[in-house]
């Protein structure tokens, strides 16, 4: 069991690279709103890659994807990556007003830029935050010794800065100046 679970993460993550960075690399494209035709990605993946997959697999994986990464059409033809995109798409997001507080989980060898420069999205479009401090630690956890910091998300919104909301429910804002971000201890 263990080793069907590892090679779906595996798979998982390969989707995601694809999806929201290197679409090119199996030889498809993303529309303007990061969609793609999911007949043409099963197809690169079976060509391309060490993997196989089929509908059923892909189903699975956007069903049981732990992030919930992913998010098929109305019809089912296209699917796309919800974000974290280095590549330029709009997926659509809606403007929302952020609660008050936000929490962004770094590792400790970024807490000096960013005390110095802020939340800025490096590869990515979009500053990525949580309204739960717990995912944010999780997040953090993955980037070495977690440090996780608030932000001021309230008075940044009343400050005219423009929150949206992935349909898997990350916070998303194009950058997080320092005067907005408070270290936790």
């Amino acid at each position: 069991m263990g080793r069907k679970k590892d090679y779906m993460t595996s798979l998982s993550r390969f989707i995601s690279l694809i999806l929201r960075h290197k679409p090119y690399e199996i030889g498809i494209a993303v529309d303007e709103h990061g969609w793609a035709d999911a007949e043409e990605l099963m197809e690169g993946i079976n060509k391309t890659s060490r993997y196989h997959i089929d509908r059923e697999i892909l189903e699975q994986i956007v069903a049981q994807d732990e992030k919930q990464r992913y998010s098929f059409s109305d019809d089912g033809r296209l699917i796309r990556a919800n974000q974290g995109h280095s590549i330029p798409v709009d997926v659509e997001l809606s403007k929302e007003e952020p609660p008050e507080i936000l929490y962004h989980g770094t590792g400790e060898k970024s807490v000096s830029a960013i005390e110095a420069e802020g939340l800025k999205p490096m590869s990515r479009l979009y500053v990525h935050l949580s309204k739960d401090m717990e995912i944010a630690l999780k997040v953090g956890r993955r980037h070495g010794k977690p440090v996780i910091f608030k932000v001021l998300a309230g008075r940044m919104s009343e400050d005219g800065f423009a929150f949206y909301v992935s349909a898997n429910g990350v916070w998303l804002t194009k950058a997080v100046p320092v005067q907005y971000l408070e270290k936790t201890v």
